[in-house]
């Protein structure tokens, strides 16, 4: 059934009713109207962009109140929350909930951005790549971005980016107001917000509460803020337009067959054998102790989360139809194009250059991956070693000619990324990096000279041990020595991980100029042409592929036929009771338990909606026509995973919590009057 509707729905070049993930400048206001009777005029747009946010760590998020709190998911701020327990104090288990201000405590690496403005730079970009090819064309994009992002970016509470939309077809910057004084307000046990764990992931009915609080601090004070979504009265409803205001990772929709076939057969084949022997090996961590398991949940939940999503991925492009189809409306394009003279001459080059540049990635993907790409280091302390090694070098260039993550306008995130608070495990370091170095050797081979060069005569368990043990980097004052002491603190410090980072990065750095220069570059050159034939042939009624930038969604609360079976739009919290059996993942913690007979059973839980989402999107705030909340976005169901290859608006579903529910736990499980006070101003609640 699925086959046969992604063939027939799926790969036009124009973007079917409630498909796309639009940019706040050019969202089909009109469409909409049609389709739902009510249009989204710009007062109304600007207010929700205004209100929605970013983590920088990958998920989306809202303002829901005038004192700076933000809502996002329970798995979004995961980290947050295990780095603020300890021994004694376990809030992935047990829950997190500041009664108070005083209560509220930082989240060592959060950072939360608001779009402020979008402004098109097209002209400038294409200006100084015009007729270039390469590494000239690579140098001359990467240094004009560098030079627009330090223009905007005039002080650290600024982030500004040069997105690339339509695979190279327009360029937009992207300033971003950014906060850093994040602090944890709330979040309930991990039981409850991942309930049904893993087996229930990307499934629908759900019964989740995955949902987290965090408030935005400027100054030691909550920020005041003009912009924030309300709390709906009632809720999503069955059959209701409503919106989803994101962030969504990426895409690649409109990628060539080359890529995809790479993806298909290469690419995700490699990723999921990694993750599943990653998966193994923590869960086995995990049988060490209570404190093991504390210590390592997020990295397994994060595992075991992507290797699900791969799977979907892969399994979507391994139907014989999608692909089918997928080669089709490619074929079709090329047609055109090969069809009018003057597209002819100057785009039909573009598919035979990404193709050419594909078979480059794939003869240096496992070497790249496994060194430029650290997956042969597996370790946060090599990550920091490296982070200030490659800083003390980048900082003696010129802006425009420094690896991106290290130009001026980088360097906020860079420094609290070096400077966290975040505890770091030993135990956990030394199996990461001890698996990473085994793959590293297993996947180059053991005769190859850089896995030599980096084990000598040990074995990858005894090198972890050792450098772990040795290294200091643990300290934030002892990497705060090294970031200001410059190129000279690195070449003085005998500190074992910053002397393997020294040792790898000349191969690092090599690999990373050929990726930069002779392959992204063609691949990236390549999309330009594609995308602009595309202009040419349809204007801007299309939407581009995902970007990790804000994008608005719209859609329906639905539910879903899957062969003979009806799959409502929306489920009911009594529900979550009659799943209860006591053990993991249906288990119930024990306020939930105890507030059985308070909670009433008829409010709705989660809800589905055909909105197009992906991942990124986890976080997202789901709101009415009145810009209102009514949900909060967590998951997909498993019709949505292959969402980054294609949308089929009649099963691929965005799963959310109802936003009722969320106001009925906060008041009858955790007691939280404040902060449903502060959410519902003037909520009823019974």
């Amino acid at each position: 059934m699925r086959s046969l509707l992604l063939a027939s729905l799926l790969f036009s070049s124009f973007a079917h009713a409630d498909e796309g993930m639009w940019t706040f400048d050019n969202f089909p206001s009109d469409q909409v109207a049609k389709t739902y009777n009510f249009k989204p005029e710009q007062p109304w747009l600007d207010k929700v962009r205004l209100s929605s946010a970013r983590l920088a760590q990958g998920c989306s998020a809202s303002f829901v109140s005038a004192q700076g709190l933000v809502m996002t998911n329970h798995h979004c701020a995961h980290s947050c929350i295990e780095q603020l327990s300890d021994p004694k104090h376990d809030y992935i288990k047990d829950g997190f909930y500041a009664k108070t201000g005083a209560e509220e405590r930082r989240c060592p690496e959060m950072e939360v951005n608001q779009l402020q403005s979008i402004a098109d730079v097209t002209p400038r970009m294409e200006e100084v790549t015009k007729g270039k090819e390469g590494k000239d064309f690579a140098q001359a994009q990467k240094a004009e971005m560098a030079k627009i992002k330090q223009e905007c970016a005039k002080d650290e509470n600024i982030r500004c980016d040069v997105v690339t939309l339509y695979e190279g077809g327009r360029y937009a910057l992207y300033q971003y107001r950014r906060f850093q004084d994040v602090r944890l307000v709330f979040a309930p046990e991990f039981s409850i917000a991942f309930f049904g764990g893993d087996p229930y992931n990307f499934t629908f009915p759900r019964y989740n509460l995955d949902l987290a609080f965090v408030r935005i601090y400027d100054k030691g004070k909550p920020i005041k803020m003009d912009n924030f979504f309300p709390f709906s009265q009632d809720g999503a409803k069955e059959g209701e337009l409503v919106f989803v205001s994101g962030h969504p990772g990426r895409t690649s929709r409109e990628s060539s067959i080359a890529e995809l076939t790479f993806d298909r057969d290469y690419n995700l084949p490699r990723r999921i054998a990694y993750a599943s022997e990653q998966r193994g090996i923590i869960t086995e961590f995990q049988r060490r102790g209570v404190e093991a398991k504390r210590i390592s949940n997020e990295m397994l939940f994060g595992v075991e989360n992507s290797l699900k999503a791969m799977k979907g991925q892969h399994a979507a492009l391994a139907e014989a139809n999608f692909f089918a189809a997928k080669v089709k409306q490619e074929e079709e394009l090329r047609a055109k194009i090969a069809s009018k003279k003057e597209l002819k001459d100057q785009y039909a080059g573009a598919w035979d250059k990404i193709a050419a540049a594909v078979k480059q990635t794939r003869d240096i993907s496992d070497r790249y991956t496994m060194i430029e790409g650290a997956r042969g280091f597996d370790s946060d302390l090599f990550r920091m070693a490296r982070r200030l090694v490659r800083y003390s070098d980048e900082q003696k260039k010129p802006n425009e000619e420094r690896l991106r993550e290290y130009v001026d306008a980088s360097i906020p995130e860079l420094k609290q990324s070096l400077f966290s608070e975040a505890p770091i495990y030993d135990e956990m370091e030394k199996l990461r990096l001890s698996f990473g170095l085994t793959k590293l050797r297993e996947i180059l081979g053991a005769g190859d000279p850089f896995v030599q060069k980096v084990l000598g005569k040990k074995s990858p368990d005894q090198l972890a041990t050792e450098l772990v043990k040795g290294s200091k980097l643990k300290s934030v004052a002892e990497r705060k020595k090294l970031f200001e002491g410059g190129a000279a603190a690195i070449k003085a410090s005998r500190d074992p991980m910053i002397m393997l980072a020294l040792a790898v990065d000349p191969e690092a750095r090599s690999l990373r100029r050929v990726m930069d220069e002779d392959i992204t570059s063609q691949i990236n050159k390549g999309h330009e042409m594609i995308a602009k034939s595309r202009f040419a042939l349809y204007g801007t009624s299309i939407y581009p592929d995902a970007t990790f930038t804000l994008r608005l969604s719209y859609g329906a609360v639905a539910g879903t036929v899957e062969g003979d079976k009806k799959v409502p739009a929306i489920t009911q919290i009594g529900g979550v009771y009659d799943l209860h059996t006591g053990e993991d993942p249906f288990a119930l913690p024990p306020s939930w338990i105890k507030n059985r007979n308070a909670v009433r059973g008829e409010v709705p839980m989660n809800f589905a909606s055909n909105n197009d989402i992906i991942g990124g999107n986890s976080g997202s705030p789901v709101i009415n026509q009145k810009a209102e909340i009514v949900g909060l976005i967590f998951d997909g169901n498993i019709w949505s995973l292959g969402g980054r290859y294609g949308f089929d608006p009649k099963l691929n579903r965005a799963v959310s919590v109802h936003s009722s529910a969320i106001i009925e736990s906060l008041d009858k499980v955790y007691k939280a009057k404040p902060l449903v006070n502060e959410l519902v101003p003037k909520a009823a609640t019974h």
